[in-house]
């Protein structure tokens, strides 16, 4: 009997959330819901649907993740450690390796926040009737307002016309005034054997490199020589993007990545916690008291090292500063 199997994709950094998320610390082990991280969160969201969760992370990262799948109450689950990243069409199939090729693989970043779970319990669902058809399934969320940065998938029902790169703000807001366009999550379900068929069909090098890479490793380790023998490649470009097996969930279950200081205010002012801002402008992290004088729209970041401060709508360009600083002081990004 086929089983469900959460895969949890655990190797992203935060680089638009320095100086809070940092190498040695990302965003989604950060506990910043109270005494829960985004890790945590995501991990035990989902116990309900599923019969075994695998941890997709690198040799950076693993301990964090087996010590909040600890706190999270997670006894069964599997490891599989990259020696280097090369992106989640790798990632995804050193999972579908792992498991029987009927196997159902529900794919989630370790970063996302949910806030409706009758809803996303509606979805996850639908999304496993579809993967049981044969289906590769993404995840289509209902837009709130012309984000720039996410991608869209334009869509008719469960049909994917197509997918959109991150649009600037007049695209963005013709995608979302249309009601065709939802934004893409990064969440996806199918079966193993159907998304490793679709990966050698549409990439055999990346079929090929991965499963060298998985039988070449040691326990959850996998080899640095083989792995850097794998194209970097995003599953949308790799299949999702490629395939005529693709359907999307339209949802609206209280969905962000939280990727982005604006992300984390609109989230905040959402959800009433009102102590987070002074006048118009949000601080976050700082230990001492903290006045703005004539301006709004500001974010305040304090860390023991270092101090951002940003325009709201400034938040996804906080990424340059990351990979400046990972040229010139590795040691802010660490």
């Amino acid at each position: 009997m086929s089983k469900v199997i959460h895969v949890i994709l655990s190797g992203g950094v935060g680089s638009r959330l320095w100086p809070v998320s940092r190498k040695s610390m990302p965003k989604q082990y950060i506990p910043m819901f109270g005494e829960s991280s985004l890790f945590q969160l995501t991990a035990t969201r989902n116990l309900g649907f599923v019969d075994h969760t695998i941890v997709v992370g690198n040799k950076d990262n693993y301990l964090l993740s087996r010590a909040d799948l600890v706190r999270a109450n997670v006894e069964s689950y599997t490891e599989v450690i990259e020696a280097a990243p090369r992106n989640t069409a790798a990632a995804i199939a050193f999972a579908a390796f792992a498991v029987q090729p009927d196997d159902i693989l529900l794919v989630t970043p370790s970063d996302h926040i949910i806030t409706d779970e009758d809803a996303y319990t509606a979805a996850i669902e639908e999304s496993m009737k579809l993967a049981a058809q044969g289906s590769l399934v993404t995840f289509g969320i209902i837009p709130s307002k012309p984000e720039t940065g996410y991608g869209y998938i334009e869509f008719n029902n469960n049909e994917v016309l197509s997918f959109r790169e991150k649009p600037d703000k007049v695209i963005a807001t013709a995608f979302v005034e249309s009601g065709s366009f939802l934004w893409n999550s990064g969440m996806f379900c199918f079966q193993a054997g159907v998304y490793l068929s679709e990966l050698k069909k549409f990439e055999p090098e990346i079929f090929q490199t991965s499963l060298r890479a998985y039988k070449a490793g040691s326990s959850e380790f996998l080899p640095l020589y083989e792995t850097m023998q794998i194209p970097s490649k995003s599953i949308d470009y790799a299949v999702m993007e490629r395939s005529d097996k693709i359907k999307v969930v339209k949802a609206n279950f209280g969905w962000s990545d939280l990727g982005s200081f604006e992300s984390i205010w609109d989230h905040w002012k959402t959800h009433g916690e009102l102590h987070r801002f002074v006048e118009n402008n949000c601080v976050i992290g700082a230990t001492k008291h903290v006045e703005f004088l004539g301006v709004n729209d500001l974010i305040l970041v304090e860390t023991n090292d270092a101090i951002l401060v940003l325009a709201k709508n400034s938040s996804q360009e906080v990424k340059k500063i990351f990979e400046k600083l990972e040229r010139d002081k590795p040691e802010l990004v660490d």
